[in-house]
């Protein structure tokens, strides 16, 4: 099984699902991860504003943000390995990774 994580920009909650204006790609990689944790998979997400460790010392990370800067985020680690950055990973991708069958969620 792969390991995912998603280390995210500061929001204001762990989902960034708060507010009156819901971002719906926040909103569907939070529905997303939801789905593969009910199916056993372990996705683990990273909110600056609460782990601001972490992504120091996650050297893969650090070395990230510090040539590409924070504008990065979200960065997204497959296996220690930056996957993707500056968007979050596509229901498809998500599915790909895990070997959970997501396409009943949407087409992107």
């Amino acid at each position: 099984m792969k390991k995912i994580e998603i280390f995210d920009p500061a929001m204001c909650c762990p989902t960034g699902l708060c507010g009156t204006n819901i971002n719906p790609e926040l909103m569907r990689i939070a529905v997303v991860i939801e789905t593969l944790k009910r199916q056993g998979i372990t996705v683990i997400r990273h909110n600056l504003r609460d782990e601001p460790q972490i992504y120091v010392s996650n050297q893969t990370i650090n070395d990230y943000l510090q040539k590409y800067g924070a504008e990065a985020l979200p960065i997204t680690l497959v296996d220690g390995e930056v996957t993707i950055s500056k968007t979050y990973p596509t229901t498809r991708q998500m599915s790909e990774w895990t070997g959970i069958n997501l396409d009943f969620m949407s087409t992107k």
